[in-house]
């Protein structure tokens, strides 16, 4: 045989399986990709490798974790990918005591449920129970008497649930110095709110309208010698012995 034929006919052999070879190459990459998404899809849908085990929770003080796990109502064995965790948030927010809750998945195999409390501003007594109640006004916790450091607001007879989240408002807008020489919250009406600090002296308020004003108006009239001091019209104040 003719040696030139020859190394043609062996250049023309190696070109052939290099073009086989990488058909088959793409070939396998394929079935390697598609082997992979399937036991992905598997090992998030159907194995018990990534199921629920377990529910973590943090950010807990004053409620346990164990009430905020029965709220989450997750069921372990589930598939984690699914597991809806917008529910578990409104299951757990449902909780009086809980702000807010944020829920994730922390792999391979828990849910993290991480809570903020409700932060009590002051107490309300309700039918012989002391109840805390937060900035927006709502009651979440009960304590056996009333706190030294948390004001009391007292309810007047012509009292609304709206005149006590209006109370709240105003606690919560003062200085943390300044709330905590309030004794009690007087609340006749939502536009008649007084003050009772803990040397007596009576603080009459109006309305929880303008409250971060009448707070800084009220930190300076206090050095004033009085018995009464009126803020509820902060740009006039009045003071008067009694």
């Amino acid at each position: 045989m003719d040696p030139s034929v020859e190394r043609t006919r062996r250049r023309f052999a190696r070109r052939q399986w290099r073009r086989r070879w990488l058909v088959w190459r793409y070939v396998a990459a394929a079935a390697l990709v598609v082997a992979l998404a399937v036991g992905v899809v598997w090992a998030l849908w159907f194995s018990s490798w990534l199921s629920v085990q377990g529910v973590d929770v943090a950010g807990v003080e004053t409620i346990s974790e164990a009430e905020v796990r029965d709220a989450a109502g997750v069921e372990e064995g589930e598939p984690l990918a699914t597991t809806d965790l917008g529910a578990i948030e409104a299951r757990v927010e449902a909780l009086a005591a809980v702000r807010s809750a944020d829920v994730s998945r922390r792999w391979p195999d828990r849910v993290l449920v991480r809570v903020e409390e409700r932060v009590p501003v002051a107490v309300v007594e309700i039918a012989g129970s002391v109840r805390g109640m937060d900035a927006t006004g709502v009651l979440f916790r009960e304590y056996d008497r009333v706190p030294g450091d948390l004001p009391l607001i007292e309810a007047g007879s012509g009292a609304s649930g709206e005149s006590l989240e209006e109370g709240a408002k105003v606690i919560a807008a003062l200085p943390a110095d300044l709330a905590a020489r309030v004794r009690r919250l007087e609340v006749e009406t939502i536009d008649a709110i007084r003050l009772v600090l803990r040397d007596d002296r009576v603080v009459v308020w109006g309305s929880a309208a303008e409250s971060d004003q009448k707070a800084a108006v009220l930190e300076g009239l206090l050095r004033q010698d009085a018995g009464v001091y009126d803020v509820s019209v902060p740009g006039r104040p009045v003071t008067s012995r009694d």
